[in-house]
This record gives structure tokens, sequence and C-alpha cells, in this order.
């Protein structure tokens, strides 16, 4: 990326946030156990137009995390190209999972978590929350959703 003296509209903001969870196949997911414990692990992910769907072993941190909290932080990988976004989950065994959403991942990825010999689940996470800026000049206006509805 390069930097820009020009701060972008929160328009083109919202619009590079789509353009991102279109093409873009990892992001980081970051949780907390019950005693507040962080965990932060890249997971692939598909956006299907209103939510991201994960899938991980539900066994694992982030699974249990995910699970239980019933919430996340996701954040895509650039320090100079900041991407936010907060959200509520639903978490799918592979038996429960919507097969669209199931499909979508497979596509995107070319992996079926559902095919896998231990088992895995799939997470729903609904944005709450956005927020993208390209470094300092772009704090002011970097709130892109709250309480789940676009603000541009």
């Amino acid at each position: 990326m390069t930097s820009s003296p020009v701060p972008r509209p929160p328009e083109q903001r919202r619009l590079d946030v789509l353009d991102r969870l279109e093409k873009e196949i990892d992001i980081w997911v970051a949780t907390a156990d019950p005693e507040g414990v962080p965990c932060l692990v890249a997971l692939w992910f598909v956006w299907d137009g209103e939510a991201l769907w994960l899938a991980t072993r539900p066994t694992n941190p982030t699974g249990r995390n995910l699970r239980t909290g019933g919430r996340t932080r996701l954040a895509f990988g650039d320090t100079r190209d900041v991407v936010l976004i907060d959200g509520t989950v639903e978490t799918f065994t592979a038996e429960e999972v919507p097969a669209p959403a199931a499909e979508a991942f497979t596509a995107k990825t070319g992996w079926d978590p559902r095919g896998e010999r231990a088992p895995y689940a799939f997470y729903r996470v609904r944005p709450e929350a956005v927020q993208a800026w390209h470094e300092v000049r772009e704090l002011p206006r970097r709130h892109l959703m709250r309480d789940g509805a676009w603000l541009v």
C-alpha cells in the first residue's frame, strides 16, 4: 500500500472494506476465554454479503471461545490499511451449517471442513461495528458501522 496525503471519504472506505471482504482469504480472529485469556489466530473466511463464515475445530481455543463468548473482533493483516470488525457469533456443526454457506466457503478456500475426519464447526459472524483507516490521517470518521447498520 502506498501512503496518500488525502484521506479517503467514508464512502470510499466502505467500498474498500467490501472489496477486501470479497477478495481476501485470511482474517485475524481475536477471542477470549471466560477468564479473559486472549487468543488470536488467522482463519480462512467467506463473506456472504451479510456475515462472515469461519471454520475451525470446536475443541480448540478459538472454537470454544467463539461458541461460548458469542463475540469476536476480526482484522485484516496490514497495519497501514486497518479494518476492524466487531461481531456476534453463531455456531453451526458441519451437519447444521446452511449448504450455501459451506459451499461458498469451499469454493473460495478449496477446502470443505465437512469432509474432515476430525469434527469442524462453522461460525457465522454478523458485523456489529466496522472501522477502517489508512494511517493517522484517516482516524477521524473511521467508524463505518455501528449497531449492525452502515453509517455511510
